[in-house]
């Protein structure tokens, strides 16, 4: 309480540029607050826990900035740990509140794409099962809208799963099946494909038509069950996340303007930098690092 009566009188006989505007002797006299304790408050040096208190909080400001303002406590608490400072989640988020800072929220996703009437031949062969054990395996994707001044564009991305890794994206003017299919050539290109892979969608009409179903013939089709998006939950959050983070926070004036956002956010930021609580904290591409890794000393051990 002494603490607070100190500051009270400090921040009363200063105003913004640090003029006096009125007595400190007055306003302990109002308080009723003595000379020598305030003295002994005012210059008293920090101690130890306050010092390292301030090293944390500059710490926790750091990592917040450098994440666009968006981690929260247990994504800070674990990058301070890594640095080898021992500290809790719930200290973090003590700290994060008095700082006055604090993640965004995530809205609930809503469903973008209409049902095709062919749902009663559309198998759902993920069936929710989120989390392969290697890359390759299992990708999935999903068309948001992202509203620009110019009118809307669409993002088609495809998400290989077991990273959580955008492996690529298309960023168009039209809903046409051109723009899927577009996509699904790029994340051939950038990814060498071993053994069939099994790439989820919801049952919209470009997710169905016979374009879409000729680029992944040598792939094994798997499709949500009707009005059901948690089925494709994981690239459905990826797109609210992109909003939440990044996209949201713009006024874009054109498809041009959000091309540059969404390749920003993705490629300097989502797959290189940001930390994912399935990725053990660690960014998508250092996840896939660490799995190459570790294959290649389990062949050697077992050469």
């Amino acid at each position: 309480m002494t603490e607070a009566i100190y500051l009270e009188v400090q921040n009363k006989c200063e105003d913004l540029n640090g003029k006096r505007r009125v007595s400190v002797s007055g306003m302990l006299c109002i308080l009723g607050v003595s000379r020598s304790g305030y003295n002994s408050w005012l210059y008293r040096l920090p101690s130890n826990q306050q010092k390292r208190k301030k090293l944390v909080e500059k710490k926790i400001k750091e990592i917040y900035d450098k994440s666009n303002q968006n981690y929260g406590a247990p994504k800070i608490t674990k990058k301070i740990q890594k640095t080898g400072e021992r500290i809790s989640e719930r200290t973090v988020g003590k700290y994060m509140k008095e700082l006055g800072i604090k993640a965004q929220y995530i809205k609930p996703y809503t469903i973008t794409t209409k049902d095709s009437d062919f749902s009663s031949k559309l198998e759902n062969i993920l069936n929710e099962q989120f989390n392969p054990t290697a890359p390759n395996a299992v990708w999935c994707t999903d068309i948001t809208y992202l509203w620009t001044n110019a009118g809307f564009v669409y993002l088609t991305s495809i998400m290989d799963l077991y990273s959580r890794k955008i492996i690529a994206r298309t960023l168009s003017e039209t809903l046409n099946v051109s723009c899927v299919i577009y996509t699904i050539n790029k994340a051939k290109k950038n990814r060498k494909l071993v053994n069939p892979v099994i790439i989820h969608s919801d049952r919209g009409s470009q997710y169905v038509s016979k374009e879409y179903k000729k680029a992944a013939s040598k792939m094994v089709l798997s499709y949500s069950k009707k009005a059901y998006p948690w089925d494709n939950a994981c690239i459905e959050s990826f797109h609210a996340i992109i909003k939440r983070e990044w996209i949201n926070r713009f006024r874009i004036k054109n498809y041009r303007h959000a091309y540059i956002l969404v390749f920003e956010y993705i490629e300097a930021f989502y797959n290189t930098t940001r930390i994912h609580s399935h990725c053990n904290y660690m960014s998508p591409n250092e996840f896939e690092k660490a799995y190459k890794k570790s294959k290649r000393i389990s062949m050697s051990a077992s050469s």
